[in-house]
């Protein structure tokens, strides 16, 4: 379980551009921390994606992934949510990857846990995004299993 919002099962991190594409995906269990999956993900951003230079991450990020980052050559921001607003308010960059988690989420395959290894789990992932920008090369609509 994460140790501050008690969540058991699986965190999915994502990396996506400035359109909501993803560039890069890890699964771990929820007993992952933030910081060492950020880890992981600036590793492999660095890795496949060498022209990204900038980067804007939640507020669970630690200042060591920062410089991390910055080792490797990525300017990262962590976005914080103002401590006056109240309510619901989108933070500036970090929606991006949100919308992209809810367009995943139109996959029923991905709603629930149903993939018993991380691997199988990240390749939904990628069949759903696939899924998602054919869709929009073609023209054709989503169809969706809410509500029909």
């Amino acid at each position: 379980m994460d140790a501050a919002k008690k969540i058991v099962g699986r965190k999915r991190s994502i990396v996506v551009d400035t359109l909501g594409l993803l560039l890069a995906v890890l699964v771990t269990a929820a007993s992952v921390q933030d910081s060492v999956a950020g880890t992981t993900l600036i590793d492999q951003i660095a890795t496949a994606h060498p022209t990204v230079r900038k980067a804007w991450v939640d507020g669970g990020y630690r200042r060591h992934l920062v410089e991390h980052a910055a080792a490797l050559g990525i300017d990262m921001h962590i976005v914080r949510r103002d401590p006056a607003t109240r309510g619901f308010s989108p933070l500036p960059r970090r929606w991006v990857a949100e919308r992209t988690l809810g367009w995943l989420m139109l996959h029923r395959r991905l709603v629930r846990d149903y993939e018993t290894r991380p691997a199988s789990s990240r390749a939904m992932i990628h069949i759903a995004m696939i899924d998602l920008m054919s869709r929009r090369l073609t023209g054709e609509s989503t169809p969706t299993w809410r509500g029909t």
